[in-house]
Order: structure tokens, then C-alpha cells, then sequence
């Protein structure tokens, strides 16, 4: 009966017309980049690029290159949106993207993982067989039909990603609205709402909606009487989004998703203005079906396990941040700190305080301070950095760490050589002290 369910026909124009809007905005978001400045804040101008651990030997290109290197990207976005070559240009794109979001973290967003598990699924989904240049050039491949499994793929994912940003935000700072206020802080001088983003009742709506919003948007859109003022609601929460904090493309990435719960007969009228369209059922279950089962589930068993990984770590994952990211924990908290790095020579005692200013830029300075994985892997740039001078050397940290407006309290062990210590993926780094917060 599954089987029969997922691979059952269904008119394709959801997965198609999404597709348009997908390449457009992944276009516009790597073309933007480069106009805003952003690949050269990001890629270019730090001295030392901050990449996921395991992943150092992947670094920006040199000089110009990350421009070259966007500029592809957005260049598949457009061969996307026109279906040309588009099994290849989605996965080089998926490819490229990937590359980007694990070569550098210091501008880390949950959505920028989103976007990458999104351009695999979309690598592999049959989006090019109508309104494209391939079906046009090949009409072999022309189709208006396509299973069913590839809605509910994208619907499944969806709702994973929402309903673990939901359940997250169940928690002290968010539930007493001292987080929003703090979010909201730095909104104060924004054109005709800054006044209004800094009072109490305003945090109370933001703190209530956005939890509602995230547990019941999913389930509110595959219902068909309550999906209209599900779609309306999720305009005004998505643009609040996109002109409040300022997230690029994703709040109109996630519009783009309701495409997938109204009718594909409307979603033809409105963007395709095809003639309605009958998809002939058949019986005959492809002979492939089993592994496509089995992709799908191994996948979604890892989408739901990852998000619940930091509950084996030691400590509250809101202090030492493991198993925070490809969690779906989304504006939840605001980390400061304050740190000091002293390089010992092991063989003449010589120490050496570090400037920072020498090294990273002000926003990877902001990070090493308080995220763990930063300082250690700062720590071990150090260790290269002297032994390349011939210096055989330990690194001390002594920093001091703040969540949202806690107070602050030592993150690091000050007597552990972060240079010599391995970095745990799957337990916990005993150098970070326990939280001492209440």
C-alpha cells in the first residue's frame, strides 16, 4: 500500500514551477554575494578561512577566484531556472555549494544547510520535464507526470525543519522573551519600525507566533480549509523575516515551498497557463522502487537523529555548542566572550601573548572568543603558524563566555594546551568547563 501511495502519478506542475523559482533565487543569492560584498568580507579578505573540522584542506581560492567561483554558481542557478543540462547543472551546483558551506563557517546559518540539502534532492528530482529547455530540445523527455514520493520528499523535509526550530524554542530565554529583546536590541535604528521592534508586547507575539507558526505551518497547508490562511500568514511571518534580520534569499525560498501544498491544476493556471492536464495511472511499480525506499529512509532516519545528537553530549548544548548546528536551532541564542591566547615555547619557556587583530577579522575575533570549535582550531593555526618558524610551541586560552544576557563565566579549561588536544565530533570536549549558570 506505500509503494502503491509514493509511486502513483501526479501531475509534476508543483515540482516544476518550484523549480523556476529555485534556480532564480539560488541565482540571485550567488550573485549577490558578490554586489554586497559578502564573498569578499567571507572568502577574501581573511588572512585564515575557518572551515568545518575535518574539512580544512578545502580553502577559498586564491586572489579573485571566489568571484569566478560564485559567479558559476550563479550562472547554474539561471541554466536551473530554463531546465538546460539540468541533471548537470543542478549538481555541479550542488557540488559548489557544498564546497562554500563547509569551507568557511565564521557566517554559519542553519539555512545555508538547508539550502545544501535542498540542491541534492532538487539534483535529483525529475524538475526539467516540462517548461524546459531539455523537454523542448528532447520531447522524449516531456512529461507532465511524476511519482508521488518527489512531493512528499520536499513535504517531509519541510516539516522536519520546522518542527524541530519549534520544539527548540521551547526553552527559559525564549519562553520569557529575553532572547527577542536581544535580538531586537540591534533593530532599534531600522526606518519606521525600530521604535516598535523594542516593545515588550511585540516580543510576546514573536515569541508565540514564532513557535505556533513553526509546529503548525506544515500540517496547516496540507489541509485544504485552513491552507489559504495558512499561505497568507506565512507571507506576513517570511517577509517580517526578510526585513527584520535580513536573511537573503530563504524567507522567499520558503514561499516558494507552498507551491507543493495548493493544487497542481492551480499552480498550472497561475504560472504555467497550461490546459488542464489528466496524468493516466498505472499499476506497474518500477523496478527501482526499493531503492529509492530505502535512499528515502536512510536519509530521513539521519534528518531526524542529527537534531537530537547534542541530548548524548554532556552539558546544556546552549553552552557548549555540540551538537548545535545541522539542528535546526534557529535565532535561539546570542553568544559573547572575551579571550586571551599565550603561546609557551616548550623548549625555552619564552611566552607570547597573541594579538588577534594579527590574524582573523573582526567577526572571526568575535567568534573564536565564545564557540569552541573556533578557538581549538585556532589553537592548532597557531601550532603551524610557530612551527613554521621553527618554534616547538603550547597554546593557552583564558576567555570568558556569555549567553544571551547571562553573565559571564570561564568556557575554556586555561590549563589545557588546546594545540595537543584532538577535537571530539561524536562526545564531549572535556576542556570545556561546565555550565555554571542556575
Amino acid at each position: 500500500m506505500l509503494s502503491q501511495f509514493l509511486f502513483k502519478k501526479i501531475d509534476n506542475a508543483q515540482l516544476v514551477v518550484f523549480r523556476i523559482f529555485y534556480g532564480l533565487l539560488v541565482s540571485a543569492e550567488c550573485y549577490g554575494a558578490i554586489a554586497t560584498g559578502w564573498v569578499r568580507r567571507t572568502l577574501i579578505e581573511p588572512k585564515f578561512t575557518f572551515s568545518f573540522i575535518g574539512f580544512e584542506w578545502l580553502q577559498p581560492l586564491p586572489g579573485n577566484g571566489m568571484y569566478v567561483y560564485f559567479g558559476i554558481m550563479g550562472t547554474l542557478g539561471i541554466l536551473i531556472t530554463i531546465g538546460y543540462k539540468y541533471r548537470y547543472s543542478a549538481l555541479a551546483f550542488a557540488l559548489m555549494w557544498t564546497g562554500v558551506y563547509l569551507m568557511q563557517k565564521t557566517s554559519y546559518n542553519n539555512h545555508y544547510y538547508l539550502l545544501m540539502l535542498l540542491a541534492f534532492i532538487m539534483a535529483f528530482l525529475p524538475a526539467q520535464k516540462d517548461a524546459s529547455l531539455d523537454a523542448k530540445l528532447n520531447p522524449k523527455l516531456h512529461s507532465h507526470a511524476m511519482p508521488n514520493w518527489v512531493r512528499w520528499t520536499i513535504i517531509l523535509q519541510l516539516f522536519i525543519v520546522y518542527t524541530y526550530a519549534s520544539v527548540a524554542k521551547l526553552y527559559g530565554d525564549w519562553l520569557d522573551f529575553s532572547i527577542i529583546e536581544l535580538l531586537m536590541k540591534s533593530k532599534s535604528d531600522y526606518f519606521l519600525i525600530g521604535d516598535l521592534l523594542q516593545e515588550k508586547w511585540v516580543h510576546k507575539i514573536v515569541a508565540f507566533f514564532g513557535i505556533f507558526f513553526d509546529l503548525l505551518i506544515v500540517p496547516a497547508l496540507l489541509w485544504k480549509p485552513s491552507r489559504k490562511i495558512a499561505f497568507v500568514l506565512a507571507i506576513f511571518f517570511h517577509l517580517f523575516n526578510s526585513i527584520v534580520f535580513q536573511i537573503g534569499i530563504f524567507p522567499y525560498l520558503s514561499l516558494a515551498f507552498t507551491v507543493f501544498f495548493f493544487e497542481p491544476q492551480t499552480i498550472r493556471n497561475l504560472f504555467l497557463k497550461t490546459k488542464k492536464v489528466v496524468v493516466e495511472q498505472t499499476q506497474i511499480l518500477p523496478k527501482n522502487r526499493k531503492w529509492i525506499l530505502g535512499i528515502l529512509g536512510g536519509y530521513f532516519l539521519v534528518q531526524l537523529i542529527l537534531p537530537l545528537r547534542h541530548h548524548a553530549f554532556q552539558d546544556d548544548v546552549l553552552w557548549t555548542e555540540e551538537g548545535h548546528r545541522l539542528s535546526w536551532r534557529m535565532m535561539l541564542r546570542s553568544r559573547s566572550g572575551t579571550i586571551r591566547y599565550r603561546v609557551v615555547n616548550k623548549k625555552t619557556d619564552k611566552v607570547t601573548f597573541i594579538d588577534l587583530g594579527d590574524y582573523l577579522t573582526k567577526k572571526q575575533r568575535r567568534r573564536v572568543a565564545c564557540y569552541p570549535d573556533f578557538a581549538w582550531q585556532f589553537a592548532q593555526h597557531l601550532k603551524k603558524d610557530y612551527a613554521n618558524k621553527g618554534e616547538d610551541v603550547q597554546v593557552f586560552v583564558t576567555n570568558k563566555v556569555k549567553i544571551n544576557q547571562g553573565e559571564y563565566y570561564k568556557f575554556i579549561d586555561p590549563k589545557v594546551d588546546l594545540a595537543s588536544v584532538p577535537w571530539k565530533h561524536f562526545a564531549h570536549n572535556d576542556w570545556i568547563l561546565p555550565s555554571q549558570k542556575e
